[in-house]
């Protein structure tokens, strides 16, 4: 009984194989059979990926190498922080605070919606944003999606749904200039790297310089208006009170926000020193045209043995 249930097991597990070795077989079969399907598909994917490719616009990525400036003016407000921070609170003066917090506070300014909308609307960019359809080299100007926008008419002429309209919002200029502006830090080197990507490389040059100037002038007037207001509440504590402990104190921070308005108002690289400046780029920073072509005709390949697979299993079901 053993025997004969063994034999059948064999004979049970030689069949499957041999079907398993026909299914594959057929599969190859019909695969070789739609050779011309296949190439078809990947010579359609090929072009249209090239046709693709050869479409899009040249990107290019200007960047600048920064570091943190040196803060000498908080040296002295940070000698008195152990001693009469508290007090110091009381004032509104912040002596805890060196550049490494200053640099950080720059960081989230330059990624804030309200500093990127008044950028946009101070150097009058928004049609180089939204609406750069080219870059002319020779002419060094910009060609722009005339669906969009006419240049000789300044005139904004998109079609949009409501809410939206013709001319963009400030919200949707924030969210297209984020994705080409970007900020790398190394902490190794302590050195911070900014970028623009755009498809004139003169304007990707001239928008980082433009960001480092306005950044170091943004946090330059914040905290000389911070400073001043100290200044004034210091000064009128020290008319009410006659300690000469305390009186001495309030002149100490007086003097340092004093120094505070003073180093900003003779230093035009507040926050950030350009270590290497923004240049006009020579090449492209993307797109990669070649990887688009390899990858399409890849994604043909795969589309059409994939057809070819799944109506096999299907006609054998």
């Amino acid at each position: 009984m053993t025997k004969q249930s063994g034999k059948v097991g064999y004979e049970a597990n030689a069949s499957y194989n041999q079907d398993d070795e026909l299914d594959i077989r057929e599969l190859i079969t019909s695969i070789w059979a739609g050779k011309l399907f296949i190439f078809i598909v990947t010579s359609f994917f090929a072009v249209a990926s090239v046709i693709y490719a050869l479409n899009l616009p040249n990107i290019y990525k200007a960047e600048a190498v920064l570091i943190a400036a040196e803060s000498k003016e908080s040296n002295g407000l940070a000698g008195l922080a152990s001693e009469f921070g508290g007090l110091a609170g009381l004032a509104g003066v912040d002596i805890g605070g060196g550049s490494g917090n200053k640099t950080q506070l720059a960081l989230e300014i330059l990624k804030s919606r309200k500093f990127i909308s008044n950028f946009i609307e101070k150097h009058a960019i928004l049609p180089d944003l939204m609406a750069a359809k080219s870059w002319d080299m020779s002419s060094n100007s910009i060609s722009y999606n005339e669906a969009l926008y006419l240049p000789l008419e300044d005139k904004w002429i998109r079609e949009v749904k409501a809410p939206k309209r013709a001319k963009p919002s400030m919200q949707e200029a924030y969210k297209v200039f984020s994705k080409i502006v970007d900020t790398n830090s190394e902490p190794e080197s302590s050195t911070i790297t900014l970028s623009v990507e755009h498809i004139s490389p003169v304007i990707a040059q001239q928008w980082v310089n433009w960001l480092i100037e306005d950044i170091n002038r943004e946090v330059k007037q914040r905290e000389v208006a911070e400073a001043i207001k100290s200044t004034q509440f210091l000064t009128e504590q020290l008319e009410k009170t006659k300690v000469s402990d305390i009186r001495s104190v309030l002149y100490n921070l007086v003097e340092e926000q004093t120094k505070t308005i003073m180093f900003a108002n003779v230093r035009d690289e507040y926050v950030f020193k350009t270590i290497d400046p923004a240049i006009v780029p020579e090449e492209k920073f993307k797109p990669r045209r070649a990887v688009i072509c390899i990858a399409g005709t890849f994604l043909g390949v795969v589309l059409s043995f994939f057809f070819l697979v799944l109506r096999f299993f299907l006609k054998q079901n």
